[in-house]
Order: structure tokens, then C-alpha cells, then sequence
């Protein structure tokens, strides 16, 4: 029996160390192929991890993100079966999460629902989980929908705070989690729904 690969299209903003965790991840799979990297930002480091990688890229700036008739076409071009946002900034339209229901999924770098929302990302987190002297953080895959961050959570992963760590630790503890788990939980999601 021959099955199909699943397309995805990974969605990212900047460095793209994930974007790249994941496309290496899956470079020999039987059941996922990366075939595209969309970012909003021209200069993002994660383009050229893409390309360096052999996948290909699309800019899209956030007036095109935004525009129906733009973003559908590119990504039925790459016959994309779902998408992953890795680090991607802009909120994604409603006419997205519309057209590719339980078929996108984020990651975010605390515990959901504490820390997330408008506004949290990145390092904004990791200052928040210290300044509320948590005693632990960690990671979060959920599904998305058109409230930020607000979708079903998939799947957490935590880790051990000291009342010593920075910012700067939390983000590299709560990172690791990333590298280890991210591609995990997306092999099993696609197992399971395709």
C-alpha cells in the first residue's frame, strides 16, 4: 500500500531554530514532508535555514497574510495539509483557521493559559514567569483558533525553575523543551489525524 506524505507549511517570524529542528526531523519521514517555510519578515534568519535545508519560501508581509485571495492559492500551490507556527508573531486570519480547521497548531513558551495572549511571546514570557517567581515554565502545543492563544492545548511539556534564573536561563531551559518535544507532538498529531 502507498500512502501519501502530508504536506505542512511551517509559519515563523525570526530565527527559525525550531522551523529548523523540524524540517530536520522530518528529512527522511515516511509520513511528513515540509514543503514550504512562510515568513511575514524578509529578513528573518529562518529563510535562509530553509533554503540552506532545500525547502522552499515564501514571504508573505502581513497585508498579504491578511488577504484571502493571496494566502489560499499559496497554499493550495503546495497542496499544504497543515500548517505549524513556529515562532510566527502575526495572528493568523480567521479565514485561515476557517479553511484549515484542527489543521494548525502553535507552540507558545509557557505553561497555557498562564503568560499567554496578546502581546506574549519570546522573551516577554520568559521576564513574566520570572518576575511572577514561578517555580516552573515550560512549553505548550494547542491548536489554533481565532482567540490568541486560546485554542485546545495538545500537549505541555515543563521544566524546573530556580529562584536564581534569569530571564535569559528560563528561555534556554524552556528552549530545550522545544528542540526534544515540538517535532514529537507533531508526528503524533499527523499520525493520528491522517
Amino acid at each position: 500500500m502507498i500512502y501519501m506524505k502530508v504536506n505542512i507549511a511551517i509559519f515563523a517570524s525570526g530565527g527559525g531554530t525550531n522551523a529548523e529542528n523540524i524540517i530536520r526531523y522530518f528529512h527522511d519521514s515516511e509520513l511528513v514532508y515540509t514543503a514550504l517555510v512562510v515568513s511575514n519578515k524578509a529578513d528573518a534568519p529562518v529563510i535562509e535555514k530553509a533554503q540552506r535545508l532545500g525547502v522552499k519560501t515564501q514571504v508573505v508581509p502581513k497585508s498579504q497574510l491578511n488577504d484571502a485571495a493571496v494566502m489560499i492559492p499559496l497554499l493550495r500551490q503546495y497542496a499544504i495539509d497543515f500548517i505549524v507556527l513556529a515562532g510566527f508573531l502575526p495572528l493568523v486570519p480567521d479565514f485561515l483557521v476557517d479553511a484549515y480547521p484542527r489543521r494548525i497548531i502553535n507552540i507558545h513558551p509557557s505553561l497555557l493559559p498562564k503568560y499567554g495572549g496578546k502581546g506574549m511571546w519570546g522573551h516577554h514570557v520568559h521576564e513574566a514567569v520570572k518576575a511572577a517567581g514561578e517555580t516552573e515554565t515550560g512549553m505548550t502545543v494547542h491548536w489554533v483558533t481565532p482567540v490568541c492563544d486560546g485554542g485546545e492545548i495538545i500537549a505541555q511539556y515543563r521544566v524546573a525553575l530556580s529562584p536564581e534564573d534569569t530571564a535569559d536561563d528560563i528561555a534556554a531551559k524552556e528552549h530545550v523543551l522545544e528542540m526534544e518535544y515540538f517535532p514529537k507532538v507533531i508526528e503524533q498529531i499527523l499520525k493520528e489525524n491522517f
